[in-house]
């Protein structure tokens, strides 16, 4: 029997990009009648699977939705605890990343993030900036609407200082202001926990993935997983727009 990884290796239709929302860490902790810190730290290793199965299978951007925005409105504590988290993930794993030539990169409202966590953030970039496999893509305090914002007035910026006229703004110009600048954006969204929605997630990039959605919390998500959405999106026709006998005459 032919496995998910393979057939979607067979048939070369593995998505460039792959974006996630890494929902169901709470859930899982409440449901093993443990913190909810607990959750979240066993997410980590489920973030190491994936990882590790995107680089194997071809995938050359993976995006992690790690802490949104709206997450800073959480108890204090939680959001200490996690911040925390990241700082001992960091150091733990950016060797291991590192090793396996994957390059790490961190988008969002990073200055609102506590000094330790800056200094790691900034540490791993440099340390893995002239690796040439998986580039591993953590969004951290980010927003789709703060994005567009943070972008339109950076367009606008181009303009008033003379750089840029109106009449020169287009999509691709527009997009190389957004947090993922000149990345390909994703062709496939994973969203795990059992939600079906992107809770403000790259709304500007997210124009024409393919979405899928799965009831596994984070926490039990792992590369067979994984595999079953490359699965889904192989399956997938891309159209953008364009009817099905124009993609097959033209390849849209």
């Amino acid at each position: 029997m032919t496995s998910p990884s393979a057939k979607s290796s067979a048939t070369g239709n593995v998505p460039r990009h792959v974006a996630i929302i890494m929902d169901g860490n709470g859930r899982w902790a409440s449901g093993k009648s443990k913190p909810r810190h607990a959750g979240h730290r066993a997410g980590v290793k489920s973030v190491r699977s994936v990882v590790e199965a995107a680089s194997q299978r071809g995938v050359e951007y993976l995006t992690l939705f790690a802490f949104s925005s709206e997450n800073w409105a959480r108890p204090e504590e939680e959001v200490n605890r996690l911040m925390r988290l990241f700082v001992d993930a960091l150091r733990r794993e950016v060797d291991e990343l590192h090793r396996n030539n994957v390059k790490v990169t961190f988008i969002g409202a990073l200055d609102r993030l506590q000094p330790a966590l800056r200094d790691k953030i900034s540490q791993a970039e440099e340390k893995t900036a002239g690796n040439t496999g998986l580039q591993l893509i953590v969004a951290i305090g980010y927003g789709g609407r703060w994005d567009i914002i943070e972008a339109s007035r950076a367009v606008a910026k181009k303009v008033a200082d003379g750089a840029l006229q109106v009449d020169e703004i287009d999509e691709t110009e527009f997009a190389r202001s957004l947090q993922l600048g000149t990345t390909p954006d994703p062709d496939l969204l994973i969203r795990t926990g059992g939600e079906q929605r992107i809770s403000n997630f790259l709304l500007w990039n997210l124009a024409y993935a393919e979405l899928w959605f799965t009831d596994v919390l984070w926490p039990e998500f792992d590369a067979k997983h994984f595999d079953e959405a490359l699965l889904f999106y192989s399956g997938k026709q891309r159209r953008y727009g364009h009817t099905g006998d124009q993609v097959k005459v033209v390849g849209c």
